[in-house]
């Protein structure tokens, strides 16, 4: 068989002339270590099509899967924090929120948008973990309590999607004052007799959880998200006991009681579709 025999020894083609693999075309799934095509990925929600691993997403995919067509008005596009107390750790906090607005493109760690959803409208508050960990700062105080003025002005349900790991330690007692803030504008929305939707993503910790988080008329969560006050590790080192498997879990927090139910992501834009007409009517 002459006609399989190599002519050439080895591998001929010129560095130049070799052609790398772009990157971002494949997605590997730190759960399941299974490797997909990235737009499959995507077009999955972000959620992994093996082992239904939910990758960690922010208020852009957020909007795009809820909002329909992704339209949507935001809402105080250009609100920053302010560094009153001068805080200063390994670096300056005014330094911080520069680095990562360069950094994440946001102006803080939460937006605030109206638009429809399955034909209805709805205001959403989502919170991105890449700006400081999602942290509760004034600016996410305010920003969450004005899209909470505008659905009692314009008579719409309104949804939180939260992913925090809790108070903002740089603005102090400043951030604490966002849990009663928050909690006072959804008693109003109470009484106006409007939904309140919570959507608790992986993490739900600290303040966030403490308040606005777990206040929902109905408290929803996505599968395998961490939700809970303090995290399992300190939960741990205070008791000094072995905790259950999947303590904190949302699963484990459905169990006992201080959730609704749980939507993967895959199935939200139609339950939420679903209850959004349960309120309408």
């Amino acid at each position: 068989m002459s006609w399989f025999n190599r002519i050439k020894e080895g591998i001929t083609t010129s560095t130049s002339e070799k052609k790398e693999t772009p990157e971002g075309l494949w997605y590997k799934c730190p759960s399941c270590k299974n490797i997909q095509p990235s737009q499959e990925h995507e077009d999955n929600k972000w959620v992994c099509m093996k082992c239904a691993y939910h990758e960690r997403i922010g208020s852009e995919e957020y909007f795009s899967i809820l909002f329909d067509n992704n339209e949507f008005v935001e809402f105080n596009t250009n609100m920053t924090s302010a560094d009153p107390l001068n805080f200063s750790d390994t670096k300056k906090y005014s330094d911080r929120l520069v680095d990562s607005q360069k950094k994440t493109g946001l102006k803080d760690a939460v937006r605030t948008a109206l638009g429809q959803c399955g034909g209805y409208p709805l205001t959403i508050a989502c919170m991105d973990f890449k700006f400081i960990g999602g942290s509760m700062g004034s600016v996410m105080g305010e920003k969450i309590a004005r899209a909470i003025d505008y659905s009692i002005e314009h008579k719409t349900p309104f949804l939180m999607i939260s992913k925090s790991g809790g108070a903002r330690m740089m603005e102090a007692a400043l951030s604490l004052m966002q849990m009663a803030k928050t909690s006072a504008k959804l008693t109003r929305l109470s009484d106006a007799k409007l939904p309140y939707i919570s959507f608790l993503t992986d993490p739900t910790t600290g303040g966030v959880t403490a308040s606005f988080a777990m206040l929902g008329d109905l408290n929803i969560a996505e599968p395998g998200a961490l939700i809970g006050f303090a995290g399992p590790r300190v939960v741990k080192e205070t008791i000094g006991k072995d905790l259950p498997k999947g303590f904190q879990t949302s699963e484990f927090v459905l169990e006992h009681g201080f959730l609704d139910m749980i939507v993967p992501r895959t199935e939200l834009k139609d339950r939420m579709t679903q209850i959004l007409g349960y309120f309408s009517h």
